[in-house]
């Protein structure tokens, strides 16, 4: 029989099998995926050719492109550390170190593009942004405010979680000057204290 001078592929590339860091890959290309098109417009084959796998790994691993989205944006911080950083200090400066925190986690890049699928998802699909409000507002922010003691931190949270969602909105997804490259330090200082004013001050001054 006459040699083709094909080398045959090995049985992992011939029948989409995974390798150990396939999930990762996944969870790679996913977290870019939203971040750059949200929800709607990242496709699961799209994030597929990316990872360098076959799409039906995809189901394999998360079930649905739902559950990707779920995994992928999972929240990119450890809520002790936030209560350590943020509620431990002075009260009259809650607002500072809230604003602090919030934008930090958006200047490290692989939290950012967590961050940008929750926000670019949220604005375009109603179930991204269901997971997107349970995740900030009731699993982030309404736990910090509830733990300062204050009244009304339902209330308290979603007016916090407005002017922080408002900020990353100019900031890091329409990107407009002079506040998209303003130092954190003058970003801080400029919104610190309406986000203390949310928090501490009666809410028939807000």
């Amino acid at each position: 029989m006459a040699r083709t001078g094909r080398r045959p592929r090995p049985p992992a590339e011939e029948d989409g099998a995974a390798t150990p860091d396939t999930r990762d890959a996944i969870l790679a290309a996913a977290r870019a995926g939203f971040a750059r098109s949200g929800y709607d417009g990242a496709s699961t084959r799209a994030i597929a050719t990316a990872a360098g796998v076959d799409a039906a790994l995809i189901n394999h691993y998360f079930g649905s492109k739902q559950r990707l989205f779920v995994a992928a944006m999972e929240l990119p911080f450890d809520a002790e550390v936030v209560r350590l950083r943020v509620v431990a200090g002075p009260r009259d400066t809650l607002g500072e170190r809230v604003v602090r925190f919030f934008l930090e986690l958006w200047e490290e890049p692989v939290r950012r593009q967590i961050l940008l699928g929750m926000v670019r998802s949220a604005m375009t699909d109603p179930e991204a942004a269901a997971m997107v409000r349970r995740v900030v507002i009731e699993g982030g922010i309404l736990p910090l405010i509830a733990e300062t003691g204050v009244t009304h931190s339902a209330l308290r949270a979603t007016l916090v979680g407005s002017q922080l969602m408002g900020l990353a909105l100019i900031r890091y997804v329409l990107c407009v000057e002079p506040l998209a490259s303003a130092s954190i330090d003058s970003a801080v200082a400029a919104v610190g204290p309406t986000i203390q004013r949310y928090v501490t001050d009666p809410l028939e001054s807000l």
